[in-house]
């Protein structure tokens, strides 16, 4: 006789650990994964064909691992004939064919999808027990605590208590190195000649599983943006812990002075490119902390880069679930700087003649991918200085890059870079004009534009925007001490300026 089905453990498309506290006491004899590929996930924002086929392929990796294990896998392909289209429909027609007695899960990273499962547990009167993420350092509950009668919430405070929690990078009560952050260390742009010679990160090749997610996507979504000619992403935990290796061994050492660096045709430079693999959980943020650490001690990398790259992991990464957690449902609804203009038709296609814009976008659509400042100061600066609705830019950003899952991407885009938020994280807009763009890269040497005009027909559109943002906002600007020194400069310019620009503006908003 068949045994009961015990538990139905639900695994989503970012749960892909093999320590995930859902499996923490799994039994083969009596529980089994639940696993689905489902359209809904692809297109309740459109999502491009790298990041669709990165969780697909990660996510039948796992469960064949999972399967060579031992264990049972209900696992939906997204090409089945009987295939709902929605996560809620795929565990729906699993509780009615397997009838388990309850159903498990690690905590999602996503609001719509908790709400959406609670709904068919609820509905089919079975318990769903949720469990903390052990994947983070601290948890949800910790940062509540944190945030309790704090009317900003900064990062850096909360770098500096997870620090002293788990004694990374201290010596007893004090940072190594005497201060918390080396920031001023960490902003050098390539100079003239470009970035130095330095071997190109491991890309891995398709195979049998990825190459049929590949051909999949090209088929059932062949309208969705981007392309996957060039897809290489790690899609196991082996390949994910190569891709640390290589990076500790060549780009750590020089990752914090050039992390802030641009240059034309180079996608890849001297960052991770580990944000998918840890946000599809095929890495854990302690096992690459204790990499950069050791490279530190081992006198390999030296502690400004280390630490840059330690606050992106301890700091940032546990900071924006945080600020996700405790402020949703309402946060992604917010636009405190009332931003309404529709995002341009060339975030899909590349197609601008703002050499900046261009280089980035086709990486992003090329390869599921952007640094950060090719997101926050590029184009995150570019929808913020036009005025884009920030629940536009927040859809974008969470369909084209295959590292975007809610709770790290909204407030990334809808706080640090569209200032949406009204300053809860923060200290003010990140706005800049033309000039940062050419100092921090060389896109503007081969642009059509001048980052040092403003009017005219070689402005820079950014550096007019930027002068437009300031006019438009100077009055809710004011209040802000960090904005001081531009309210100033503004303040320089003549009425017949200011009439130009703001004429300007509104012509390139024009279609």
């Amino acid at each position: 006789m068949k045994k009961p089905l015990r538990h139905l453990v639900l695994i989503l498309g970012d749960q892909l650990d093999e320590a995930s506290s859902a499996l923490s006491d799994f039994d083969p004899q009596q529980d089994a994964l639940w696993m689905a590929e489902v359209a809904e996930e692809s297109t309740h924002v459109i999502s491009a064909k790298q990041r669709t086929t990165v969780f697909l392929s990660a996510m039948r990796h796992f469960a064949a691992h999972m399967r060579d294990q031992g264990r049972r896998v209900f696992y939906s392909e997204l090409d089945a004939q009987d295939n709902t289209g929605t996560l809620a429909g795929e565990l729906e027609k699993a509780i009615q064919q397997h009838h388990p007695e309850k159903l498990v899960m690690t905590a999602p990273g996503e609001w719509r999808v908790l709400q959406s499962l609670r709904t068919v547990a609820r509905d089919n009167q079975l318990m769903l027990e949720i469990r903390d993420d052990t994947h983070f350092f601290s948890t949800v509950r910790d940062f509540a605590q944190h945030a309790q009668g704090r009317k900003q919430l900064r990062l850096e405070f909360f770098y500096r208590e997870m620090r002293q929690k788990t004694g990374i990078l201290m010596e007893g009560k004090q940072p190594i190195g005497g201060q918390w952050n080396f920031d001023a260390d960490n902003r050098a742009s390539f100079g003239k000649k470009g970035p130095p010679p330095l071997p190109k990160p491991s890309r891995f090749a398709p195979d049998d599983i990825t190459q049929k997610v590949i051909d999949l996507v090209n088929s059932k979504m062949a309208s969705h943006p981007g392309s996957v000619a060039e897809f290489g992403w790690p899609v196991t935990r082996a390949q994910a812990l190569q891709a640390l290796s290589e990076f500790i061994a060549h780009r750590l050492p020089s990752f914090g002075l050039y992390q802030d660096a641009m240059w034309e045709g180079e996608v890849w430079l001297y960052h991770s490119h580990l944000s998918s693999a840890l946000n599809l959980k095929l890495l854990n943020p302690r096992e690459v902390v204790a990499a950069a650490t050791e490279a530190l001690q081992q006198g390999h990398a030296p502690l400004p880069a280390v630490e840059g790259f330690v606050r992106q992991i301890l700091g940032w990464r546990e900071y924006v679930r945080g600020i996700y957690w405790t402020h949703m449902p309402d946060y992604v609804a917010l636009n405190q700087m009332q931003a309404q203009e529709a995002l341009p038709a060339f975030f899909w296609t590349g197609k601008t003649d703002m050499a900046c814009l261009r280089d980035a976008i086709h990486q992003t659509l090329n390869h599921g991918y952007a640094h950060h400042i090719q997101r926050l100061m590029v184009t995150g600066l570019y929808a913020l200085l036009l005025g884009v609705k920030p629940q536009e830019v927040h859809a974008w950003y969470l369909g084209v890059y295959v590292d975007a899952i809610e709770w790290v991407e909204l407030p990334n885009t809808l706080g640090m870079s569209q200032f949406a938020d009204g300053g809860l994280m923060a200290s003010k807009p990140y706005v800049a004009s033309g000039k940062y763009i050419d100092r921090m890269s060389n896109h503007c040497k081969g642009c059509q534009y001048d980052p040092a005009q403003s009017t005219g027909d070689k402005a820079c559109p950014f550096t007019t925007l930027y002068w437009d943002y300031l006019i438009r906002h100077a009055d809710a600007l004011a209040k802000n001490p960090r904005m001081t020194m531009q309210l100033k400069n503004l303040s320089r310019l003549s009425d017949d300026s200011r009439l130009a620009i703001t004429a300007q503006a509104q012509q390139h908003r024009q279609p």
